[in-house]
């Protein structure tokens, strides 16, 4: 079915009714969908992503209130193959906009907020075990092929286009292979990635500082498989990929 995008859809209410909404009123900013599952109630995670648990669930058809998008796991659903994911309020939580009818293949709502918090959600998982992307939990590769997922929607698993990421120090070489932008620039969303140490390292770059510091984001930096935060300078960076 044709999917009326959200904008156009706003627009040809005000123009009928006579109204006119701006960007910043709340009707502008409100958008609703109707769960469309083959029957069962769909689950409502505490994340975007199916590895964050239940949160509760929606009944098949209900209409849900759509408080802001984001991006998070990929899911193939009845409105075919997405990364989106709506934050709705009852039960309050994630729903994979796969499954949700809102009259738009792309955004409805405004993008949630993104936090700098620990919201990996093997936190607690053995380090031994292999994430669905197929690297170690709790390990830096795994944590920033999260973020990636998770923040710019992007398909990446230890394979990802034909080449084998592996540890960190191979990622810098892996960007290269296929066609990834590899320089010296931080930018937020970036990758930061070392080749020093014995397996190198990788981070994922959530702030870059008005003095040009920059706030990483990381797993096991001092080898306990724990999440942190630290500010570094660009210099101290060996490199950063652009996903």
């Amino acid at each position: 079915m044709s999917r009326l995008p959200f904008a156009r859809r706003a627009l040809i209410v005000a123009v009928a009714t006579g109204s006119l909404l701006t960007l910043d009123s709340p009707a502008a900013l409100a958008a609703t969908g109707i769960v469309k599952t083959s029957g069962a109630a769909l689950t409502v995670r505490t994340g975007p992503g199916g590895g964050y648990a239940s949160a509760g669930s929606v009944a098949n058809g209900r209409t849900v209130t759509i408080t802001c998008q984001t991006r998070g796991t990929t899911v193939t659903g009845p409105f075919g193959t997405s990364s989106i994911w709506d934050k709705i309020t009852s039960p309050a939580g994630y729903v994979s906009d796969a499954y949700i009818y809102t009259g738009s293949d792309g955004t409805v709502a405004p993008p949630c907020i993104q936090t700098v918090a620990n919201d990996y959600p093997y936190t607690s998982d053995s380090w031994h075990q292999a994430d669905p992307w197929n690297f170690y939990k709790r390990e830096c590769v795994s944590w920033a092929a999260w973020r990636v997922r998770q923040r710019l929607g992007v398909d990446f698993h230890n394979h990802f286009r034909g080449v084998h990421w592996g540890n960190a120090d191979n990622w810098d070489d892996a960007a290269r292979a296929v066609g990834i932008r590899v320089d010296d620039t931080a930018k937020v969303g970036s990758v930061a990635q070392w080749n020093s140490g014995t397996f190198g390292h990788v981070a994922y770059v959530a702030r870059v500082n008005s003095d040009g510091t920059v706030l990483l984001e990381e797993y096991n930096k001092g080898g306990a498989h724990l999440y942190g935060t630290r500010t570094v300078t660009k210099a101290d960076v060996e490199n950063y990929l652009h996903f």
